[in-house]
């Protein structure tokens, strides 16, 4: 058992480093995926992991495969995407969902295009898929205080973010907070995404925000249940994914995502609050 489960760990530093960053992508990123899921909001996770790849692509192509460079350009490319693609909702008969995809598309040819144009294949690979075994103590550093920032962020809007998910038109009536509160929980998102791109690149770093927030839902009813759980499904399925890729000698950012996809099927079926096996259990009387 130590020798399967703990010594990549105690034998490995760069094991150790992917184990802290992933487990800090899971404390702060998995939460915020809950919120989307009750927001209707799935997608656009995706779509902005998409278009921060422009913006850092263009700090590669400054500064080289730099962490501020990299971190700067993508945090400027998320935020102009995200508020591009209100703006266009709100001024065109596009709906917000169809002006995101569009933007999203762009942002991910053009990114795509940027990284070429100076690249090789094996850093654009870098830059869609990430590397979380390459974790060097600065990027650490960097996914230590997004994450810190975030869990504080979380707490400081909970209220607000909570009204503004369950009924905004009550939020918007009694308060100004409501817009506000949209712009920070973007924002925050938008950190959370370039954090995870630095990891796990562009295409997986959405994926250990929702698969542990759609799992976390099949089993809890009461959200401050469902953020706990939805964090500790994130950190299992990172430590689960990063022995099987030391073990199996896969790539570790899809060894993590898969992870959690094996932990969201599970979950599919015996989830207690929203599994398949619930809707054949017998049910007591006048029980919903």
């Amino acid at each position: 058992m130590h020798d399967l489960f703990i010594a990549p760990f105690a034998d490995f530093a760069f094991m150790r480093r992917a184990l802290v960053g992933a487990v800090a992508l899971s404390l702060s990123g998995a939460p915020l995926g809950v919120f989307l899921i009750l927001r209707r909001m799935s997608l656009s996770g995706d779509a902005m992991a998409h278009a921060i790849l422009p913006g850092a692509a263009i700090g590669y192509l400054v500064a080289g495969l730099s962490l501020p460079a990299m971190t700067i350009g993508g945090l400027a490319a998320g935020l102009v995407v995200a508020f591009g693609a209100g703006l266009a909702a709100r001024a065109t008969s596009l709906r917000e969902d169809a002006s995101l995809a569009a933007f999203y598309l762009v942002s991910l040819a053009l990114g795509v295009t940027l990284v070429s144009l100076r690249g090789s294949n094996i850093d654009l690979l870098h830059v869609l898929f990430g590397n979380v075994l390459a974790l060097d103590d600065s990027a650490l550093m960097l996914l230590s205080a997004i994450a810190s920032l975030t869990l504080l962020a979380l707490a400081l809007l909970y209220r607000p973010l909570v009204l503004d998910t369950v009924d905004p038109a009550f939020l918007a009536t009694t308060t100004r907070a409501g817009s506000a509160t949209q712009i920070a929980f973007l924002g925050v998102l938008v950190l959370n995404l370039v954090a995870g791109f630095h990891a796990l690149g562009t295409l997986m770093s959405v994926g250990l925000m929702m698969l542990p927030a759609a799992s976390a839902r099949l089993w809890a009813r009461r959200l401050e249940t469902t953020l706990a759980l939805a964090a500790l499904f994130a950190v299992l399925a990172a430590y689960i994914g990063l022995v099987a890729s030391y073990r199996l000698a896969t790539p570790s950012g899809p060894s993590i995502v898969l992870a959690a996809g094996a932990i969201y099927f599970l979950s599919l079926i015996f989830g207690a609050s929203g599994g398949a096996l619930r809707h054949f259990a017998p049910r007591r009387h006048l029980e919903a």
